[in-house]
C-alpha cells in the first residue's frame, strides 16, 4: 500500500520471497527465505500498481530496518517485472 513519509515521498513496504533449488557440497538443496524491503518514489508507484506476488527482479542494498532494529531491509533502487521467474529471481508481495 502506497504511504507518503513525513517529506512527501511516496514508500512501499513489502516483503520479499524466494524459493529455489541451490547446489552446495556437492548436493542440491531446496532454498527458502523471506526478507523485507522498502521502496520509494518512482519504484513505489510501480510497485503499488502491481498485482500481489508478481515475479520481480530487483536491485538495492541492505540496511538495518532502524536504529533500534538491526534487521535486514531490502532498500529497492531498481526493479524488472518478468512473467516468469528462474531459479534465483525474487517474488514480491505488497503488503
Amino acid at each position: 500500500m502506497l504511504r507518503y513519509t513525513p517529506a512527501g515521498m511516496p514508500a512501499v513496504e513489502f516483503r520479499i520471497a524466494h524459493a529455489s533449488e541451490q547446489e552446495e557440497a556437492g548436493g542440491r538443496r531446496q532454498v527458502e527465505a523471506e526478507l523485507g524491503a522498502i521502496a520509494f518514489d518512482a519504484q513505489a508507484r510501480l510497485l503499488a500498481q502491481a498485482a500481489l506476488n508478481s515475479g520481480v527482479r530487483l536491485q538495492g542494498f541492505l540496511a538495518a530496518k532502524s536504529r533500534r532494529s538491526r534487521r535486514p531491509v531490502l532498500h529497492v533502487t531498481n526493479i524488472e517485472f518478468v512473467e516468469t521467474l528462474n531459479e534465483g529471481d525474487a517474488d514480491a508481495s505488497a503488503s
